[in-house]
Parts: structure tokens; C-alpha cells; sequence
């Protein structure tokens, strides 16, 4: 066994932790007693008490509860030594406190026994007891930052690493706190950690190893290459820089790309994923008969200017804005959201930046009318008289930044650094809002700022109060930076500024993730919407160099689209190779994924020429052109189509299920739209034009984007001519074709992007 210890710089008062908290530049600090904040409660968070599952939760367990992960730590010091008059501690005896025996295994404990008498945990708790179990002081130092070392490594799958953990306090010292950091792997199938920072790697491949104290988060990255033996020049046909960092992440890895898609792949691909419908079978032909070295590109601009580009992109925007109908009422209706979903098509058909389409959201007030975006704070701060306790902080900062605060509403967030404190803070911004809510028919819901129900202006302070603390906290952005927010202004002016900086690379980076997995089905942060120091992209090279071309060319997203586009990497085939067959982070081939819930609908309605019929629309009007998600259809929720009830991407759901396959294969939309007399197959077989072979090209081209290999042909034929024996010629050969329709409508290939 390989065990590899990353040497360590502590200071040498902190290495005798169990003597309690050292300050820096205090030699008489090595005997005071431990820090409540800094020595115990960290011991809490060590060993689990504070956790969800144990007494960290709201009502505790079995009459003893903590903050959870210890957020409150004046809070649990009162629970610990006053609560039920202090019983859990013995002054007079400090050995013989339930604290110390219900840990040491001594007297029942529903946790178990958590250390022995000869740990440090042990001592250091002791120590506390013995000393007064003094509680929180307003001089102790807090933590400001943590790192793990060795920041890197690279092992082979059987070898370990030793980790340590070293802290930075408010005071200028550091300490090792490795015993008492908790560690986790964001992928235990490929390297895990155990309690005290020992990684062991299980598989090739690559993952981010967490560790976690006092609310603070840092990473460190193991690297386990593959022991394939690649050909160079397999890295080295590249288009543009995408493909620069994507193939020096695979060389590293030693993971093979696999090759060029074919034509027929790349079209139906590049159709689907830009503007969400299927080529038609003359665009197809058209495409493929090109023999123009440049029409992969010629056709990417092609596409970007179409109109389906626009109501696709329409579409996407909808769900990241939450633009449906209130959930508890009809005061806005199907209008509000009809004009919402018109206002995005006009910005994404005149190229509106990102950065302004989202400042014109941030700040937009007035009527629904007049000004759509206002619906987006319609539905999102909703019925609540406290905007800072409805949805809209943490879709806010889930949509525009990518980062999911909504925990941090009860406790510190605890997976990253934000505090309780820090939710408040940015709630703040929107606790100017108030909705003045009429009948559309008479007049339309208005955003107010600044004013009161009487309609004068509001003079208090800029703030809300912090529901635990009882503080008043005033505006300041999820960095903590110094922000000056006068009593008539509107927070959200200066909130919007804030989160639409160009150095804020969470705004740009939450933009580039979800067009990168739009394209390329993974993002380079997964979850996608979850971006944190914790949870690492899985290219961080790629990752900023996409967020500088992005805000070098002022957030322009067209112009983003048609770089991934262009690039060898997106335009790989979705076949792999035994070099890369395991490879699911790290784009060595196209990541073949079912076709969303409306793009599969209109697919199926394209490829059958039968549109669907819904209630108050025209008749022919695809599913993504519609700006609603509350559709009466049996198929959208059925294949997870978002219902835009909050900002998370997770709401799209891409699974395959059964009850998806039965209704592919015995339900009405397929069966109905094959046989319908005015669809494309009817029509086909009706037209004596058209001889069978042209006819099985035909359904080929409109389903799948290319012509039918010659044995599918060949079999067809064989068919119809075994059943013209049998005299059965008309049924027969309607049968035959509605039998091939079928089976192309229910393949993998049709329902998937590949």
C-alpha cells in the first residue's frame, strides 16, 4: 500500500491542539482553556451530533437538540449548559458529565459510543468541563479560510493519500485542524475518504475530495489516468480553443476521443439541439449532398438565424425565469404569460445581451402590461407581504448566479461558506418589493417599490431583520462587499449592478453551464445550477477560458453557441471506443440523451406530418413555440416537462422510464398520428409517384435524418413481394410501411440525440 503524506506548515503553538486554542504571538495561550467556538463546537460538527440525522434538527432528538453544523453556537451553548438545568454537564465533576459518558459508550446513547477516554476528543472536551465550560467570547477568533494539501495528486487506483486540512483565523494565526474536518468525496466510485482525510482511489478517472470546518469549504482534485495507450495525433485535430483544453483534459487521462459524426449525425444533432425540431427530409437531402468543405459551419449560421432558434431559445428562458401561471390563483392568467414569453422572444431575436436581458428582469417595475418581465417577480415573490421569505431570494441567486442559497434561509449553508447571515443580506435587496394585485380585466398587477400601501414614500432604513439573531441587516451582495443602498433608492439597482459585474464569474459561469449542457448533456459543473468552490467544474481550464470569451464578447450568447458548435469536440460521434467507452465527465464523444418532452412531441408530429390539437391555439402551433406549462396532455408531464415552479433545472426531467415505453409503443399519440388519413404515410402511400424504396427513404429521412441502409430496403421488398403472393396486395403493403413507421417512431435513435 502506497500512503503519501502531504507535508504540512502549522504553527507550532496550534500542533498542541489538546491544550486548547492558540493564539498567534501568545506563549502563555498554550494553557488557556479550549474555545467553545473554536475547540468544542467544531467536535460536534467532528463526530455528527449537529447533523440532520442526530440533534441537529429542528425539534433535536431525544430532548437535546444543536444548530445544525453548529450555525448558532450561542444558541447551543445555552442548550448544552442551561437547558433542563444543565444536566448534561457536572461542574463539580467533570468525568462523570452525560456529555462525556453518553460519547465514551458509558450510559445510553442512540448515537453509540463516539471516542474513548484516551482521544483527543476526550481530552479536549475534558479540558473545557474542567476549566467552567466557558462559553463563547466576543474576542475569539474566527475562521476566515481553510486549504488542503496536497492540493492535487495524481494515484493510481489501490494507492492512498493522507490529507491535512490547515486553517486561517481572523487573528493572523493558522492551526491544523485535520482531526477535526469532515470529509467527503463528490464521487466515492472513483476515489473515497474515509473520517480523517485518507483517500483511497477505486477507479480511473477524476474527482474533487471536500473538506469542511467551522462553515468553511476548500478542495483538493485526485487524478487517476486510464492505462490506455493513445496515439497522439488522436489529439490532435482540433477546431478551436474548446477543443484545445477538452483534448489536453483527455490526454491527460489518457481517454481516446472518439471520431468525427457522420454528416447524417451531425445534422440531426446540431437541428435538435439549436433549434429543437428535426431537419426535414428535403433539408436533409440538401445537407448531405453538399460536398462543401465548410457546410458544418455554413449550416450553424444558418440555424442561428432562423426563427426556431428563437422560440427554442424563448423556451429555455421560460423555465430559467419561471414564466407559468400563479400556482394559488388566476390573477395574472394565460395573458400575463403569453406577453412574458413574447417580451423573450423579442430579446432573443434582437440578441439582447445577457447581462442587460438580466438587468432589465432585476430591476423591471410597473404593470404586467406594460412591462412583461414584471410577471417574473409575480410568481416568485408571489402572496408573501415579506419578499425576503419568499421564493424570489433563492431564485434570484439560483437563475442569475447558478448558486443555491434557499438552505441558508434556516441555517449556514453546508456545502459552502454562506452564513444565515448572508441570506438576510441578500434578501435585503428585495424587501422594497410589494405587488398591488387588481383584476386583470379591470387592471393589471403592479410592482411597487419604495412605497407604502398609501402610496407615500418610504423613508425607514434599507434592511430586514434576521429572524434568529433579532439584527437589522442591511444589503450586501453573497461576496460580502461593501454596498451603499440610500432609503429611496431601489436595492435591486444596485443588486443587479452587483451579479451583472463581468468580474462576477458566477453570472457568466452560470450562463456557460447551462449552454454547455444544452449542448453537450453534462455541464461542466453538475449539478448545473449548483456552482460552488465545492463542487469544481470537471475542466477548470475550459471552464474560464469560456467564461472569458463569453464576457469578451459582452455575454453574447449567440455568439457562445455557435463556438461550441464549431468545435471537434461537439460535432465527436456518439460511438465509442474501448478507450473511452467509461467516460461520462470528460466529453471524449457526443453524450446521446432523450429528447426533451416538447422536442420529442414536436418530433413525432413533424416526422407523422400530424400536429397536435391544444385548447386555445391554431392548430399546427409546435410545443415549443408555447409560451404555457400547464398544457391538458397526457405526454409533456409524462417525459418531465417542467412545470417552472422554481429556478432548479432539476424540474426538467430526462429519465426513461416504463410508462414512457408503453406509451411510445401502445399508447394513442403514436398509433393515431401512423394511421391518421391525412399524415405523411397515407399520403405517401396514396401518391403513385412514389415507388417503395423512395418511400422507405422517405420515413428513414423524417425520422432519423438519413437515407434507409440497403439491406432495410432489401428486407421491405422481400416482404412485399411475400405478401403480393398471398393476394393481400393493398392491406398488406399498408400494413408493411405502418409496421416500418413504427418501429422507426419507437427506436432509440429517433427518441434520442446521438
Amino acid at each position: 500500500m502506497l500512503r503519501i503524506v502531504a507535508a504540512v506548515l502549522v504553527c507550532p503553538l496550534a500542533s498542541a491542539f489538546g491544550v486548547g486554542f492558540a493564539r498567534a504571538g501568545d506563549a502563555a495561550a498554550a494553557h488557556t482553556p479550549p474555545s467553545f467556538l473554536n475547540d468544542v463546537m467544531p467536535l460536534f460538527t467532528r463526530h455528527g451530533c449537529n447533523q440532520g440525522a442526530c440533534h441537529g434538527k429542528g425539534s433535536g432528538q431525544n430532548g437535546f437538540r444543536l444548530s445544525l453544523r453548529g450555525y448558532a453556537p450561542e444558541l447551543d451553548y445555552v442548550y448544552l449548559t442551561r437547558e433542563f438545568s444543565g444536566r448534561r454537564i457536572d461542574r463539580t465533576v467533570p468525568e462523570e458529565s452525560s456529555l462525556l459518558r453518553k460519547a465514551l459508550g458509558l450510559a445510553p446513547h442512540a448515537g453509540g459510543r463516539l471516542f474513548s477516554a484516551s482521544s483527543r476528543s476526550y481530552k479536549v472536551l475534558l479540558e473545557w468541563l474542567q476549566a467552567g465550560a466557558p462559553g463563547p467570547r466576543s474576542d475569539d477568533p474566527t475562521v476566515s479560510g481553510i486549504e488542503v494539501l496536497p492540493a492535487t495528486r495524481s494515484l493510481r487506483p489501490g494507492e492512498k493519500l493522507e490529507l491535512a486540512v490547515r486553517a486561517r483565523y481572523s487573528d493572523g494565526s493558522t492551526r491544523d485542524v485535520t482531526w477535526l474536518s469532515r470529509f467527503d468525496s463528490n464521487d466515492a466510485g472513483t476515489a473515497s475518504v474515509d473520517a480523517n482525510g485518507l483517500v483511497q482511489v477505486l477507479l480511473h478517472g477524476e474527482t474533487a475530495i471536500r473538506a469542511a470546518f467551522q462553515g468553511q469549504v476548500a478542495v483538493m482534485i485526485v487524478t487517476s489516468p486510464y492505462d490506455h495507450v493513445v496515439d497522439a495525433a488522436r489529439y490532435s485535430r482540433r477546431n478551436n480553443f474548446i477543443d484545445d483544453f477538452v483534448f489536453a483534459k483527455l490526454a491527460a487521462l489518457h481517454i481516446e476521443p472518439s471520431e468525427l459524426a457522420s454528416d447524417a449525425e451531425f445534422l440531426r444533432r446540431v437541428y435538435l439541439d439549436t433549434i429543437g425540431i428535426l431537419p426535414t427530409p428535403a433539408e436533409a437531402k440538401v445537407f448531405l449532398a453538399d460536398e462543401r468543405l465548410d457546410k458544418r459551419s455554413k449550416l450553424i449560421d444558418a440555424l442561428l438565424d432562423r426563427p426556431e432558434f428563437v422560440d427554442y431559445r424563448a423556451l429555455l428562458l421560460g423555465d430559467l425565469l419561471q414564466n407559468r401561471r400563479e400556482r394559488d390563483h388566476d390573477v395574472r392568467g394565460p395573458k400575463g404569460v403569453r406577453v412574458f414569453h413574447q417580451w423573450l422572444r423579442e430579446q432573443v431575436m434582437a440578441n439582447r445581451p445577457w447581462d442587460e436581458l438580466a438587468r432589465d428582469v432585476l430591476t423591471v417595475k410597473g404593470t404586467t402590461t406594460a412591462n412583461p418581465a414584471v410577471g417574473y417577480f409575480v410568481v416568485t415573490v408571489g402572496e408573501n407581504s415579506q419578499p425576503e421569505r419568499s421564493e424570489v431570494v433563492g431564485s434570484v441567486a439560483q437563475a442569475f448566479l447558478g448558486t443555491r442559497i434557499g438552505c441558508a434561509q434556516c441555517h449556514n449553508h453546508p456545502l459552502e461558506r454562506y452564513t444565515q447571515d448572508d441570506y438576510y443580506h441578500f434578501a435585503a435587496y428585495f424587501a422594497r418589493l410589494r405587488l398591488d394585485r387588481h383584476d386583470p380585466t379591470e387592471k393589471p398587477t403592479t410592482l411597487v417599490v419604495n412605497t407604502n400601501p398609501d402610496g407615500k414614500p418610504r423613508t425607514d432604513p434599507v434592511g430586514v431583520v434576521q429572524p434568529r439573531t433579532g439584527e437589522f441587516l442591511k444589503p450586501q451582495p453573497l461576496d460580502r462587499s461593501a454596498t451603499d443602498v440610500k432609503s429611496g433608492d431601489d436595492p435591486r439597482v444596485a443588486l443587479a449592478a452587483w451579479i451583472t459585474d463581468p468580474k462576477n464569474a458566477n453570472f457568466s459561469g452560470a450562463m456557460v453551464n447551462r449552454i454547455w449542457k444544452q449542448f453537450f448533456g453534462v455541464g461542466l459543473v453538475e449539478p448545473v445550477d449548483d456552482l460552488r468552490a465545492s463542487n469544481p467544474p470537471s475542466n477548470p481550464e475550459l471552464w474560464r477560458e469560456l467564461n472569458r470569451e463569453f464576457v469578451g464578447h459582452r455575454f453574447d450568447v449567440k455568439h457562445l453557441i455557435r463556438t461550441i458548435l464549431n468545435s471537434r469536440t461537439y460535432q465527436l460521434s456518439s460511438a465509442t471506443r474501448p478507450a473511452n467507452a467509461a467516460d461520462a465527465r470528460f466529453y471524449s464523444h457526443y453524450y446521446a440523451r432523450r429528447l426533451s418532452a416538447e422536442v420529442l412531441l414536436d418530433a413525432l408530429c413533424q416526422s407523422t406530418d400530424v400536429p397536435e390539437q391544444f385548447d386555445g391555439y391554431a392548430l399546427g402551433i409546435r410545443v415549443g413555440q408555447m409560451p404555457e406549462t400547464g398544457l391538458k396532455t397526457y405526454f409533456l408531464p409524462l417525459f418531465g416537462k417542467s412545470d417552472r415552479v422554481t429556478a432548479c433545472a432539476c424540474e426538467r426531467n430526462g429519465e426513461v422510464t416504463m410508462p414512457q415505453l408503453l406509451h411510445l409503443q401502445n399508447g394513442q399519440t403514436v398509433i393515431y398520428k401512423i394511421n391518421d388519413g391525412r399524415g405523411r404515410l397515407n399520403k405517401l402511400l396514396r401518391d403513385k409517384q412514389w415507388h417503395d424504396d423512395a418511400i422507405v427513404d422517405e420515413l428513414y429521412l423524417a425520422t432519423l435524418s438519413r437515407p434507409a441502409p440497403g439491406q432495410i430496403k432489401d428486407q421491405i421488398a422481400k416482404e412485399l413481394v411475400d405478401n403480393l403472393r398471398k393476394g393481400e396486395e393493398f392491406r398488406s403493403r399498408e400494413e408493411v410501411f405502418r409496421d416500418l413507421f413504427w418501429a422507426l417512431l419507437n427506436s432509440k435513435e429517433f427518441s434520442f440525440n446521438h
